[in-house]
């Protein structure tokens, strides 16, 4: 009668496992996806990228020189999220830093897009003060992002919770 339990519940804990294992390797196959995604998108970006130059090159104005480096930009996005999705396939794991830093180059690249926009829109009144507002307040984004990713870093550096240090 007792034996009967126990096959019960190893049997049970072998189809967990199996059933975990199975939802790991779709996981997987998921973050291939999105890594191959990302890796033809990039290629894609940096063909535009390189037109955009072109472009300058032909244009000596400040559009395309805008225009290209906002998709470098967005390329810069594109590889730091092709690199959270490497981590979380090696180390099983989300992190977060890699996901702070597309925050902050997100930031920058909307900082350089407004810059501009606003450098077109001086002497409007409300449209000129409302781009300066929304350079403003990304510019405190990207400081608090940034202190974010500095606290993590330092806390990476801190020994574990209850690890003991034996001298």
């Amino acid at each position: 009668m007792m034996s009967g339990v126990a096959d019960s519940s190893s049997d049970q804990g072998g189809t967990s496992k199996r059933a975990a294992a199975a939802l790991e390797a779709a996981e997987t196959v998921v973050y291939l996806g999105i890594a191959a995604l990302l890796v033809a998108a990039s290629f894609v970006l940096l063909g535009v990228a390189a037109k955009e130059l072109v472009d300058v090159i032909n244009d000596f104005d400040t559009d395309p020189v805008v225009e290209a480096l906002d998709t470098l930009l967005l390329l810069f996005i594109f590889v730091e999220l092709l690199a959270a999705v490497r981590i979380t396939i090696a180390k099983r794991e989300l992190v977060a830093e890699p996901f702070l830093l597309v925050g902050i180059i997100a930031s920058i690249k909307e900082i350089v897009v407004l810059s501009v926009k606003a450098a077109e829109s001086i002497g409007e009144g409300q449209t000129f003060e409302d781009q300066l507002w929304e350079i403003a307040v990304l510019g405190v984004v990207i400081l608090l992002l940034g202190v974010t990713a500095w606290l993590l870093r330092i806390k990476e550096r801190e020994p574990q919770e209850g690890q003991t240090n034996s001298a």
